[in-house]
């Protein structure tokens, strides 16, 4: 349904002109050093817009429950060498990219503090950047206090020259969307609770510290802990586990990173489908490539041996072998 707008126009001059805005949408664009910022009528009383610094937008939503219990969708497009874009809340949201290339020297380029669902979802036919020199408060270009659900039919770049490329405090996972971690100081991806790859595509290249570091949340769980990841059943789960169930993951660190893992999880590496590769400079391996759930792990120290979704992953070197292959893998 369209309907009228309540447009809130932030560092902009000019004369504002009445157009039509999806309910339960807030448009920002952002252009140069400046940035608008657009709700929808009918949500206005639930979005309150900050004035921040030029061209940082600041929103802070309150309760949509009255709202046919339907989420707000920010929709984020345009392009600022000074931009961010900041969202408080305690209710679950999407974050639509829309064409979005974003810097930000002094902090995160997207930060959400909200801890319920986020779903940050890059649109179809469409290349979106996030360029971030993040800080110790929020330590990445993409910070979620969260469940992080990252979709789309796009492309999302991400890099940060000061923390992780992607940091969710609770679970995230990935569905279609093509994620390039192209840098990164410390961890490609950092989450806690679990990491689940359904499909899609993930480079990770050129980080500091791991490709993807899973732990836990510290939180008592109240869900059931699956061995794989063919359910849904992942919700309130706090495992520190990794799942693969499809798509192609790519990780390779920087090549002056030497003590870094590919992977460092508190579970279980629990890979079903899906095609995982990496370049570990630390381990001395090469390429390392982890085929699905009929591979094997072996433990060198004690000789057992046992598929990777069956067995909890202890700090050490794991050799994964595969038929013929044997690859080394090391976890932190």
């Amino acid at each position: 349904m369209k309907q009228l707008f309540l447009s809130v126009m932030l560092w902009l001059t000019g004369i504002c002109t009445t157009l039509a805005i999806d309910n339960n949408t807030v448009e920002i664009v952002y252009s140069g050093t400046t940035a608008s910022v657009t709700v929808a009528s009918n949500i206005s009383q639930y979005v309150t817009v900050s004035s921040g610094t030029s061209p940082k937008v600041v929103i802070s939503q309150t309760n949509t429950d009255l709202i046919d219990n339907d989420e707000i969708t920010y929709v984020l497009s345009g392009t600022s060498t000074a931009g961010a874009f900041q969202l408080t809340g305690a209710f679950k949201c999407t974050v639509s990219l829309a064409g979005l290339q974003l810097t930000n020297t002094t902090g995160p380029a997207i930060t959400i503090n909200n801890g319920k669902r986020v779903k940050i979802s890059a649109k179809k036919d469409t290349e979106n950047t996030l360029t971030a020199k993040s800080n110790a408060t929020y330590n990445a270009a993409l910070w979620c206090k969260g469940h992080l659900e990252l979709q789309g039919n796009g492309i999302l770049n991400v890099s940060d020259s000061y923390g992780h490329g992607i940091r969710a405090k609770e679970y995230l996972q990935i569905k279609n969307l093509t994620l390039n971690i192209t840098s990164a100081a410390k961890d490609g991806i950092n989450c806690r609770e679990y990491f689940w790859m359904k499909s899609g595509t993930v480079n990770i290249s050129n980080v500091g510290s791991d490709g993807i570091d899973v732990s836990l949340d510290g939180v008592t769980s109240t869900g059931e802990i699956q061995a794989t990841a063919t359910t849904e059943a992942h919700d309130e789960e706090d495992s520190g586990n990794f799942y693969q169930d499809g798509g192609t993951l790519n990780v390779a660190l920087a090549s002056s990173n030497t003590t870094g893992s590919l992977l460092q999880v508190s579970g279980t590496i629990s890979h079903n489908a899906g095609s995982f590769n990496g370049t570990d400079y630390g381990s001395g391996v090469s390429t390392l490539t982890i085929a699905p759930a009929q591979a094997t792990v072996f433990i060198p120290l004690s000789g057992q041996s046992s598929a990777p979704s069956s067995r909890r992953l202890q700090p050490g070197i794991y050799i994964y072998k595969n038929g013929l292959e044997t690859k080394k893998l090391l976890i932190k």
